[in-house]
């Protein structure tokens, strides 16, 4: 195992057998460049392989703060659109011979507040700005919306990609 930026390993070329990136290529600010290094590091018969989300996980997470307050976006930016279930295997194939894609099929429960307001308040987007001055408000409603428990969609899966 190595720690190494994605963009440039350092590594030889066709050295690894296997490359793993989980959840994290959205992130990554050339997706195609770092695509062209992990293609480069892999020898002939490797495998890559790469998880991400699509555009309706925890969707109803983000339309239940929404209809609190349509200013809140719980993402700065939607990182599907980067790089995602619904886009990766386009985004993929120009790098990789053989690419297939497993939806991990899962569902979220919730029937509790407290988890899911502290999960909300941990996301990437502007909430903050306006729920830390009406915690207790959008707590009060985040329980009564749960009354009857709540089904959050996760979208995710992975990629597996043959050099």
């Amino acid at each position: 195992f190595r720690k190494a930026s994605c963009e440039k390993t350092g590594a030889k070329d066709e050295s690894y057998d296997l490359v793993i990136a989980n959840h994290v290529l959205f992130y990554c600010k050339n997706v195609d460049k770092v695509l062209k290094e992990i293609a480069r590091v892999l020898k002939p018969g490797g495998v890559f392989v790469c998880s991400t989300y699509g555009s309706k996980h925890m969707q109803e997470i983000s339309k239940l703060v929404s209809a609190y307050d349509k200013r809140i976006a719980l993402e700065s930016e939607k990182l599907f659109e980067k790089f995602g279930l619904d886009n990766g295997k386009q985004i993929l194939e120009k790098h990789f011979s053989n690419v297939e894609r497993r939806d991990y099929e899962d569902a979220l429960i919730v029937s509790e507040a407290e988890p899911l307001v502290d999960y909300i308040l941990s996301c990437h987007g502007n909430q903050k700005e306006y729920l830390v001055d009406k915690f207790s408000d959008f707590k009060k409603y985040v329980e009564k919306k749960l009354r009857k428990p709540m089904k959050i969609t996760k979208e995710a899966g992975v990629f597996i990609c043959r050099k």
